[in-house]
């Protein structure tokens, strides 16, 4: 009986034994897991700290697809902890920024839409995609009701942005060309003022000035916009640079690109209300006029943009998009998208 009870006893202490150091195991290895994950923290710390202090002129357009990202990373201090001061300009449409790239004035900038025939042809390079628009729209006063009604009538858009290209898509869509119609060209701001005066029949823009109109037209009708056109076209936002500032200074790009996708990841987390103030503080433009603007894309998170584009999704967007350029007579020549698109900057920034 003794001898049960000793062998039992035993046992008891062996399994006590084994327990406690299978705990302290568990303990040991938790806590190596979290002071691995310290010292990464802290590397990518010191990372940040150690990098040179840099400041990039940005151009952007006064609208919430524009500004939805980098005035977040500005906000949370994305760029303050990657060593970038973002000093921003504003200006009215792409090709105007693209320009003011090419001057030397601006470093980085954002392009709707039509301002991406100019990247095809070799004046900017694209090192990352914003978002998929929905904010272009051609709208109707009180006498056009339907696309076929803007036969013969007078119609404000903005040469060489998206304004053009959808109304060239609807007029396509209603059997109609450029020449069937009194096209008015005017910078994308006096636009709204046209339509609210009379002075034209119908409009094709961009948002905020598409939900304005609509919102403060008499009698102004939706004609169509990009979801009207899903099955064929795609409507493209990105950030661009100059192929000169490219090659010259891809640290610089690579670490905004870091900062920005931060930003995207916080604004498209369902922090619209937040985002939307970031931006009306920027615009000027009253709160609720912002707030609007936020069904008005598909607001891509950092992640989906650095999966995309090392899974091939991001190359097939802009392959759509030259294909719709190339098909509507706005690029002459096919370009192999990566020879404009700078996908390695997007995966790596996504690491």
């Amino acid at each position: 009986m003794k001898k049960r009870i000793l062998a039992l006893a035993l046992a008891c202490v062996m399994a006590l034994s084994l327990a406690a150091c299978g705990s302290k195991k568990e303990e040991t290895k938790a806590a190596e897991t979290t002071a691995a994950e310290t010292t990464a923290e802290e590397t990518k710390a010191e990372e940040a700290a150690s990098e040179e202090p840099i400041t990039l002129n940005v151009a952007y357009m006064p609208n919430y697809g524009s500004l939805w990202a980098v005035t977040t990373a500005m906000e949370k201090g994305y760029f303050e902890e990657a060593g970038i001061t973002v000093n921003l300009t504003a200006f009215q449409d792409g090709p105007t920024i693209i320009s003011a790239m090419e001057s030397g004035s601006i470093d980085i900038g954002y392009i709707g839409q039509g301002a991406h025939k100019l990247c095809i042809q070799g004046n900017a390079k694209i090192f990352a995609l914003s978002h998929i628009s929905n904010g272009d729209a051609v709208i109707g006063g009180p006498n056009v009701k339907t696309l076929e009604d803007l036969a013969g009538k007078k119609v404000a858009y903005s040469s060489g942005t998206s304004s053009e290209d959808i109304l060239k898509k609807a007029l396509e869509k209603a059997g109609l060309t450029m020449d069937d119609i009194e096209a008015v060209e005017m910078e994308a701001a006096n636009i709204v003022t046209a339509m609210l005066s009379g002075g034209v029949d119908a409009c094709a823009t961009w948002s905020p000035n598409s939900l304005k109109i609509l919102e403060e037209a008499k009698d102004s009708t939706l004609l169509c916009d990009n979801k009207t056109f899903i099955d064929d076209t795609i409507s493209l936002a990105s950030w661009i640079v100059t192929p000169k500032y490219a090659e010259e200074n891809a640290d610089k790009i690579l670490r905004f690109t870091k900062a920005l996708y931060k930003g995207m990841d916080y604004a498209a987390d369902g922090n619209y209300e937040e985002v939307a103030q970031f931006v009306a503080n920027v615009t000027k433009t009253d709160y609720d006029s912002v707030y609007s603007e936020c069904g008005v894309a598909d607001w891509l998170t950092g992640k989906e943009v650095a999966e995309g584009a090392a899974d091939g999704t991001v190359a097939g967007y802009y392959k759509v998009q030259q294909d719709n350029f190339l098909a509507a007579g706005a690029v002459e020549e096919e370009v192999p998208v990566e020879d404009y698109v700078m996908l390695d900057n997007m995966i790596e920034a996504g690491k």
